[in-house]
């Protein structure tokens, strides 16, 4: 079947690793643990299913799932970590090793359980797991038995060659030890996932080809021995390929729901009766993790639209927290669920298979929300996972990868212009420049250098990709370490290079003043690389305050019509961030993401020395007439705890973007 993985029956394992054992002897291994778990209130199709646990003469199959983990090993960020269920109770939530302490509890009596998620596992938000390529966040999913992944939008944050070649097969990209292929917390080299991605709508652009596989089907077996299909189709964000982080020129996303409704038929024409849908789409239900409230978003208008012939729908990419049941188009009852996000909630769905036919008895579908408590013993194996990875994280976060002569700072002169701005400018040229890489494999356009560049150092909207100073620390004899390159710039995004008209960047560098309801003239400044001059007009008006004349690229002036390679976080060039101009660009090339690029830049510059600033000139700033508008810059958003969110987070939540769902929801990964 073309995109259709077999699997052997549920529980069992047909390929091996060096820590194969190790995978699932922890499910018996704690025995008793001495607390109390939280239980949430099941969702159920009908009243019958409340019975269904007696219902011997049917087979139940139990599905466990996990989303939008994003590498979070130690636990949930702030007030993620407090989430409200039935009754209003509170939970304190989050880790993987109180996770894998719930799993063995889940587990316990259910010899066909399947273990899985809806995508976003890892492009680690949490410094732990993202300092080391997201390989810690898969060893902990290994180790906990994960049987299969659906590809989430942020599985495609470096390239598809770098999901399946390094993350699935442990091929280093490119440097062991270094960039990829770290030793892990049993002392070996990292060899990959002990699972596979899925997904049925991601294609390559040129010839429609998945990226991945669309399906897989699991066997469970019936009392007299023979073996019922389950099949599992596997649905990746629309639009994946044009977010910030995924941005992937060479991918596209088809849509969801016919890619559903083909696959179904497709698995039900080869005898698969029973199909559950993995979404990485979703929706808002409430407040409630383990009931649905008044539902609205994407996720819930396919489940009210896709084929009957699916039985369950699990979506993610929300970070939002409902257990409910909703009518397929025939009006029958089937779970719709989503397990919040960063470790908080594990789903449970029971399924009771007629033992003949393969079916799922609909009327006894029982599903329900566990909240991811930290009132119980955590699981030693995976401790030592969080702990191990902790440790090399604080190491990594002081290794000295270069040397600076002076600081960086943010504060701005008078134009709008900064040590750290211009250094951020000057990196961005750099990597917009860089030879082509073979883990980029979703480039379809040719990869030619960049001939200038900018930065958002304080964007009309959105987040600036500059995080923080770098300041000289005169002790160390100006060291640069990899934690204070890591903080200083980025947020998750590529450097892309692309085409944009001379009158385009023009355009751009006036869409730095924007006048605000009440009169007032705002500033936005663009940071530009070293061998771009040019001059604004602090008395003329909003429009109208930059002369093509007076930008210099290489020291000739801009041209308005021809064309200049031009590079630029993904976030500028799909307007994020404020900058409508340049969104008109032609044949882009993605380049490294942004935290991994800037610390090569340092590596490969060796010192860091700050320039003179005068890139950029206010004119006519005597006159009484001057006005060169005030400068605001991003937000810092904090979560209810006033803890900061997570700068990944933060940028796309407030990026410039439309929302997808009633009452003004919308993800925010």
């Amino acid at each position: 079947m073309p995109g259709v993985i077999m699997r052997a029956k549920a529980g069992q394992r047909s390929r091996s690793s060096p820590r194969e054992s190790g995978r699932r002897d922890f499910l018996t291994a704690m025995g008793a643990v001495a607390a109390t778990f939280a239980l949430g209130v099941p969702a159920r199709a009908t009243a019958d299913a409340r019975d269904a646990a007696t219902a011997a003469e049917y087979v139940d199959v139990q599905l466990l799932n996990i989303t939008d983990l994003h590498g979070y090993l130690q636990g949930a960020p702030g007030s993620n970590s407090v989430i409200v269920g039935n009754g209003g109770r509170s939970y304190t939530v989050g880790g993987v090793a109180y996770m894998a302490a719930h799993l063995e509890r889940l587990r316990e009596g259910h010899p066909h359980s399947l273990f899985f998620t809806p995508g976003d596992s890892f492009s680690g938000w949490e410094f732990d797991a993202a300092a080391f390529a997201d390989e810690p966040t898969i060893e902990a999913l290994n180790r906990m038995g994960l049987d299969f992944a659906t590809a989430g939008n942020h599985e495609f944050d470096k390239s598809p060659a770098m999901l399946r070649r390094h993350m699935e097969q442990g091929i280093p990209f490119p440097v062991e030890g270094r960039d990829t292929s770290f030793t892990d917390s049993s002392g070996l080299r990292f060899h990959g996932a002990d699972f596979r991605h899925y997904s049925a709508n991601l294609v390559r652009s040129q010839d429609g080809t998945t990226v991945l596989p669309a399906c897989n089907i699991e066997r469970v077996a019936t009392a007299d021995g023979r073996e019922l299909p389950l099949g599992f189709i596997h649905l990746t964000a629309v639009g994946s390929e044009r977010f910030p982080g995924s941005y992937q020129p060479g991918l596209a996303t088809l849509d969801a729901v016919a890619t559903a409704d083909r696959y179904a038929a497709l698995l039900k024409s080869q005898g698969v009766n029973a199909i559950v849908l993995s979404l990485h789409d979703g929706a808002v239900a409430g407040a409630d993790f383990n009931s649905g409230v008044d539902p609205s978003g994407p996720a819930l208008d396919l489940a009210l639209r896709v084929s009957p012939d699916i039985d369950a729908i699990v979506t993610g990419h929300w970070h939002t927290r409902f257990n409910m049941m909703v009518p397929d188009p025939n009006g029958v009852p089937r779970p719709f669920v989503e397990a919040g996000c960063y470790g908080q909630v594990i789903n449970e769905i029971n399924l009771r298979l007629d033992p003949l036919t393969g079916r799922v008895v609909r009327e006894l579908t029982v599903s329900t929300n566990h909240p991811n408590t930290r009132d119980v013993t955590p699981h030693p194996e995976l401790q030592e996972v969080v702990t191990y990875w902790a440790g090399q994280a604080t190491a990594r976060d002081r290794t000295r990868i270069g040397q600076q002569s002076g600081s960086f700072l943010r504060a701005r002169n008078t134009a709008g212009e900064s040590t750290m701005g211009n250094l951020a400018a000057d990196w961005a040229l750099w990597a917009g420049s860089r030879p082509t890489d073979p883990e980029n494999d979703a480039n379809v356009h040719p990869n030619v250098p960049a001939q200038l560049a900018v930065i958002a150092a304080a964007p009309r909207v959105g987040q600036t990709v500059i995080a923080g100073d770098l300041v000289l620390d005169p002790a160390s004899g100006g060291a640069v370490t990899f934690g204070s390159a890591w903080r200083a710039i980025g947020f998750g995004d590529p450097i892309v290079s692309a085409w944009v008209s001379g009158q385009r960047i023009h355009d751009a560098l006036e869409e730095q003043w924007t006048t605000t309801e009440s009169g007032e003239l705002r500033f936005a400044p663009l940071a530009v690389s070293r061998n771009v001059r040019y001059s604004f007009d602090a008395r003329g008006p909003v429009g109208d305050r930059v002369h093509p004349a007076d930008v210099f690229i290489d020291g000739v002036p801009l041209d308005p019509g021809r064309s200049y390679r031009l590079a630029a976080p993904s976030y500028t060039f799909l307007a994020s961030d404020g900058y409508p101009a340049l969104s008109e660009f032609q044949e882009p090339y993605r380049h490294q993401r942004d935290f991994e690029s800037f610390v090569a830049y340092v590596r490969e510059t060796a010192v860091l020395a700050p320039q003179p600033r005068g890139r950029v000139t206010a004119a006519g700033t005597s006159s009484v007439a001057a006005d060169v508008g005030a400068v605001v810059d991003p937000p810092v958003l904090l979560l209810p705890d006033g803890t900061p969110v997570p700068r990944p987070e933060a940028a796309i939540t407030s990026a410039d973007r439309p929302l997808p769902a009633r009452g003004g929801g919308r993800p925010p990964c």
